[in-house]
């Protein structure tokens, strides 16, 4: 029999549910998810294998308007995710935008109107909508005739995602698979280790500190006996940052490195030793030295 393999980009707005699509499809927490906006900020690349089938879908960072150069970089790699791809599925979050005002945005355009790919619109977070409201949304999308299917789901709660894989797999090309059957990403456990510590910022600290730091790791020590030892460096951008992301006596760092911790341990199913540090890099998001050594490249730098 015949298998189907290809790319399958994930893009929309910011917080409209992507990572948690992607997660649910492949059943596993590879991007991390929190209820801020632009979580995401590389590429997450996951890999759905079945006997007859391999879908390959990559999480990408929100679209948005770029303020500094970090977030150029973020929309470069939806751009070249969707370059890549056999099949694009565009999210809304139907709570948020009942109007589907996000198909207006100029940059959106831009990438739906540049590929001519198989296009699903999915419309998520049904389950706080209402049926008014999803009928008319889905009647005006299906007029712009953009798209060969409109689904409604939940990622959350997983409403619909069957739906989703039928309409991959009829796009899906033809052809061999790319990654062995019991490989679910491309990316290592430092790279998986590093953002569930990043995920735990987001979740405890308020306004922009979760948007100005990043999370390197310097060390990591796998350990035949005793625990595995890692030690990370949170980055930020101010110096009065640094005393928010500690804490007065130390309280608030602790607080995340437990919970850091246990989230690393339950991703790698061994006991860690979690070692944090805060460091200073006076405006990392905007320097392009400092971008690449952390990483963020686009596919033209590869």
């Amino acid at each position: 029999m015949k298998t189907k393999a290809g790319y399958v980009a994930i893009i929309g707005k910011p917080n409209v549910g992507k990572s948690t699509l992607m997660n649910a499809l492949i059943g596993e927490k590879l991007s991390i998810t929190t209820k801020k906006p632009q979580t995401t900020r590389k590429n997450i690349l996951g890999i759905l294998s079945d006997d007859n089938y391999q879908i390959i879908f990559l999480d990408t960072p929100g679209i948005l308007k770029p303020s500094y150069l970090l977030q150029k970089k973020m929309l470069e790699y939806v751009l070249n995710s969707v370059k890549d791809a056999d099949v694009l599925l565009f999210m809304i979050d139907a709570s948020a935008d009942p109007n589907a005002a996000a198909l207006q945005d100029e940059r959106v355009q831009e990438i739906i109107n540049k590929v001519d790919i198989p296009k699903i619109m999915l419309i998520n977070k049904i389950d706080l909508s209402n049926e008014t409201v999803l009928t008319r949304l889905m009647n005006s999308i299906e007029k712009t005739g953009l798209f060969k299917k409109v689904i409604p789901v939940s990622a959350s709660l997983g409403v619909n995602l069957s739906q989703v894989l039928d309409a991959i797999l009829e796009y899906l090309p033809e052809g061999p698979k790319y990654y062995p059957d019991d490989q679910l990403s491309d990316r290592d456990e430092r790279f998986f280790v590093s953002e569930l510590i990043r995920e735990k910022i987001f979740e405890f600290y308020r306004d922009e500190v979760p948007f100005s730091t990043e999370v390197i790791i310097e060390d990591f020590k796998e350990r035949d006996k005793g625990k595995d030892y890692i030690a990370a460096s949170i980055i930020v951008e101010k110096e009065t940052q640094k005393p928010i992301i500690i804490g007065k006596n130390g309280e608030q760092i602790k607080k995340l490195g437990k919970v850091a911790r246990e989230a690393v341990e339950r991703f790698l199913g061994r006991p860690v030793f979690l070692e944090l540090r805060v460091k200073v890099r006076p405006k990392w998001r905007s320097n392009p030295n400092i971008l690449k050594r952390f990483g963020y490249v686009t596919g033209d730098e590869k």
